[in-house]
């Protein structure tokens, strides 16, 4: 399914989205009838498939994707759906990640001609990879170096290595950024020189690697533990806008949400309450402040996070506990297999069964589904609006 063209004399409007695996996006399409099965998102569903079932292509929304190593070829083209991790092979269409429903409820909000311009790349950091140039180098803290100094490491040494990976994949990204909008037609049959471009917005959506750093933040129970990645979100703002002279260029943090809201975490979750939450709260940190007032804002992604999925993994979970007990019982395979049959089917329900293809990838990649990634890129599409409004 196409749209047609749009006919504008108004300038190509360019989005950038930028961040870490989750940018990068782990649904595949194997878990999009899921989202068809819950009535609050079945209508975002209807938007992302056409008439015949397959995934729709934007006529009048190109993106160009890069990720993977260095030498890699941005991927290029309409939008639609293998625009995600490029883990898998195209031929089953890929894996999606927010830009799909970006995309489709932009062009609803803008309804004019967009470029949408994505960098991510898998596990990495704002403390190192993202670094901004106007966050310094990276310094260790008194906790790192007491422990190095016990390893008998050459500090020197240890300083230079982490800051020689410092800044690569913000300078990559904008790298990117700057070759496509020196000429947005290589990418966009529709870009009019005459009529130029329009940068109207960056999300960026990155935070597991930080999150899980004891090494950079040592205090990440404590409340406040996380404040260099506040500080650190805030330099990258700022080096983003003037790196591409847009001193308002209107901007949205995802704020990671794997696992849902912490106030509904279950007992097994509970070790992590304070950690997610404190990561958080710093993550959302930067929009709260006056001098990004009106032009930054944060998306709690928390609110996509699926409950449903959550209990039938369990039970999956469940099934591959009883699965090792049998084995470990030392009854012979087809023996198991007939235990597993019983199990199973008194475990599992019609719809349980269905919404195990919701789950396509681990939670940090928000169980790879389509449901929860399409409703964060339509969030992203509607906070930029409401920063626009």
């Amino acid at each position: 399914m196409v749209f047609a063209s749009f006919s504008t004399a108004n300038p190509l409007k360019v989005y950038i989205l930028a961040g870490q695996s989750n940018m990068e996006g782990h649904a595949k399409l194997s878990s999009f009838d899921h989202i068809g099965m819950d009535p609050k998102t079945a209508p975002i569903l209807k938007e992302m498939r056409g008439e015949s079932g397959e995934p729709v292509e934007l006529e009048d929304v190109w993106i160009t994707y890069r990720t993977g190593n260095e030498e890699d070829q941005p991927g290029v083209g309409k939008l639609t759906s293998g625009f995600g991790a490029r883990s898998v092979s195209t031929e089953d269409g890929g894996k999606i990640g927010p830009e799909f429903t970006f995309g489709i409820y932009t062009r609803k909000y803008v309804n004019e001609p967009i470029l949408i311009i994505k960098t991510a790349w898998g596990g990495k950091s704002i403390n190192t990879d993202f670094r901004p140039p106007s966050a310094g180098p990276y310094e260790f803290n008194k906790k790192q170096l007491e422990t190095l100094n016990k390893q008998g490491e050459d500090l020197a040494k240890m300083k230079a290595e982490r800051n020689a990976k410092v800044g690569r994949y913000f300078r990559m990204m904008m790298q990117h950024v700057r070759s496509v909008l020196a000429d947005p037609g290589k990418i966009h049959p529709g870009y009019n020189a005459k009529d130029g471009y329009e940068l109207s917005g960056f999300v960026w959506f990155q935070g597991w690697n930080d999150m899980v750093d004891s090494g950079t933040y040592p205090d990440r129970g404590e409340k406040g533990g996380y404040d260099q990645y506040s500080e650190v979100m805030a330099h990258f703002i700022r080096d983003v806008r003037s790196g591409l002279n847009s001193p308002n260029l209107p901007f949205v943090i995802g704020v990671m949400g794997a696992g849902g809201p912490t106030d509904l975490y279950g007992p097994r979750q509970q070790r992590y309450k304070n950690i997610h939450q404190y990561f958080r709260d710093s993550m959302a940190a930067p929009a709260s402040l006056s001098e990004f007032s009106g032009n930054v804002t944060a998306v709690l992604t928390e609110k996509y996070w699926d409950p449903e999925l959550d209990a039938v993994d369990q039970k999956r979970g469940e099934l591959r506990s009883k699965e090792k007990e049998l084995k470990e019982g030392g009854l012979s395979k087809k023996e198991i297999s007939e235990q597993l049959k019983i199990i199973e089917s008194k475990l599992f329900t019609v719809r349980d069964r269905e919404l195990l293809k919701g789950i396509t990838n681990a939670d940090y990649h928000y169980k790879g589904s389509a449901k929860i990634m399409a409703q964060i890129g339509k969030a992203f599409a509607e906070a930029l609006e409401g920063l626009k409004k």
